[in-house]
């Protein structure tokens, strides 16, 4: 009689190298941006946010100190350690090395995540955390696979999926009617260099994607746990779905994880003829190994729970955590849809006097839409975080037929408004082209547009992939000296 479940050697072998590559582009991330956003001298400074958050709520190693030196060694160090699981040196010895370099990689990331604020709210944050987490016990290629992991994993993966199934359906009619792709290749955080053409595809099609999105969320999950050939079908669906949101948009590496996870729906059957090995001679597990295994399988049980009961209520939570720790969450993505598309245009000047006159430059980011000339770029799997902060702005805005009205300001925006009017270097890394080269400006604001996708017709004639209409101000004029103090 054919096992329920296959071998998982080659799984935990593919998996391992999958997340450590995850884990090495969230650390470069970290590198590049967090002093700027974070840092001492950051938008939303680290010492800040731990006089007023106690340890136990967001446990972090930068608690017991943060300068920016020990933030670079942290990130360094995560780098290093991805590079390290990625060619499997952490797995030629004993599993606790393999558990070791997993830990570590794992706290520093919690650490991070933890003092990151709204920079690091989002959902992919929290499944980096958990599956990094639940690898400490996969252990090194020397010693047979433990099936618990896997499923603990594949119960990560099923929660993901039917998080985001359930929440599309219970919150926004576009999703039970089937019209929001109509929508949201144009008004998704960061188009990519497709996003314009998956925009023109037919109405039809576009319902029967979403058609499809309902069957593989909604549907396909309760195989991943069945006999291990439907398992390797559901598992297949799932990334089948997740490479058609990569070449449609950038997620960050929300696509990239998910599909990292969607390996452990797999066998050995299936991935040793893909991989052209043969199986190898693996050592058994010693007795406390597998001991260690059932109390994490019992724990992961009872931190189930509120999960479980999160994905029958009414109330679903999108990307919620339970715990300071990031594990056993609830996940879930746009539950609802931005039916227009509104961005915040900054603007600069070196006039000290301001008139009809004034010459205003543009500010342009590297991953969000701005000069309307500009294709959209590729980004995933890195994530600018900046830019995506800059998307959820709009959303707090009243548009009315007379202009906009703005209830008030995020701390981080006035920030970063200060930052810019000062010239400050590590701010201006994050965006794509800084038109004040000599000088920083003498006053800034930021405008308010309706962006919209061009037409072919539009397109062939322009050469424009955008166009756009002045709704109102976000923010008015403002020097330096009125910022100050903030």
């Amino acid at each position: 009689m054919e096992p329920y479940f296959d071998g998982v050697w080659f799984v935990r072998l593919v998996f391992q190298r999958s997340l450590a590559g995850t884990y090495l582009i969230a650390f470069i991330v970290a590198l590049n941006q967090f002093p700027a956003l974070l840092g001492e001298k950051g938008f939303l400074p680290v010492s800040e946010f731990i006089k007023s958050v106690p340890f136990r709520n967001s446990p972090s190693i930068f608690y017991f100190h943060y300068s920016d030196k020990l933030f670079y060694a942290v990130a360094l160090a995560g780098i290093m350690l991805s590079v390290i699981a990625i060619f499997g040196l952490s797995e030629l010895n004993g599993p606790w090395l393999s558990a070791g370099v997993w830990f570590v990689l794992w706290v520093l990331y919690l650490s991070i995540v933890n003092v990151g604020q709204t920079f690091y709210s989002f959902g992919w944050e929290s499944m980096l955390l958990e599956a990094g987490f639940f690898a400490c016990f996969l252990g090194p290629f020397r010693i047979s696979a433990p099936l618990i992991p896997i499923l603990i994993l594949r119960w990560m993966l099923f929660r993901t999926e039917l998080g985001a199934g359930l929440i599309k359906l219970r919150y926004d009619e576009c999703w039970r009617d089937l019209t929001c792709l109509f929508y949201h290749y144009e008004t998704q955080p960061m188009p990519n260099p497709l996003s314009w053409y998956f925009n023109l595809l037919p109405k039809f099609f576009q319902k029967s994607s979403v058609l499809f999105s309902h069957f593989v969320q909604v549907i396909v999950p309760f195989g991943l746990f069945a006999p291990k050939r439907i398992a390797a079908v559901s598992g297949g669906l799932i990334i089948f779905h997740q490479l058609w949101l990569v070449v449609s948009g950038n997620y960050s590496w929300l696509n990239w994880i998910t599909i990292v996870l969607g390996i452990t729906a797999f066998g050995d059957s299936v991935l040793a003829p893909v991989m052209h090995m043969s199986l190898p001679q693996a050592s058994p597990r010693s007795a406390a190994y597998d001991g260690i295994l059932y109390i994490l399988l019992a724990v992961t049980i009872v931190l189930s729970i509120p999960p479980a009961v999160n994905l029958f209520s009414m109330n679903q939570l999108m990307n919620y955590n339970y715990n300071s720790l990031h594990l056993v969450n609830s996940y879930g993505a746009f539950g609802s849809i931005t039916k227009k598309r509104y961005e915040i245009i900054i603007e600069g000047t070196e006039d000290i006097v301001l008139n009809d006159r004034t010459k205003w430059k543009e500010y342009e980011f590297k991953g969000k839409p701005g000069n309307i000339y500009r294709q959209p770029p590729q980004i995933a799997p890195y994530h600018l975080r900046l830019d995506w902060l800059m998307w959820f702005l709009p959303f707090s805005v009243n548009v009315t037929d007379r202009g906009v009205a703005v209830p008030g300001y995020e701390p981080w925006f006035l920030k970063f408004m200060q930052k810019l009017l000062e010239g400050d270097k590590k701010t201006l890394k994050l965006l794509r082209e800084n038109p004040f080269k000599e000088a920083p400006p003498q006053y800034i604001r930021a405008r308010f547009y309706l962006y919209k996708y061009t037409t072919w017709q539009e397109r062939e004639k322009t050469g424009a992939w955008w166009k756009r209409n002045l709704i109102g101000e976000y923010l008015s004029p403002v020097k330096l000296s009125d910022l100050k103090g903030l």
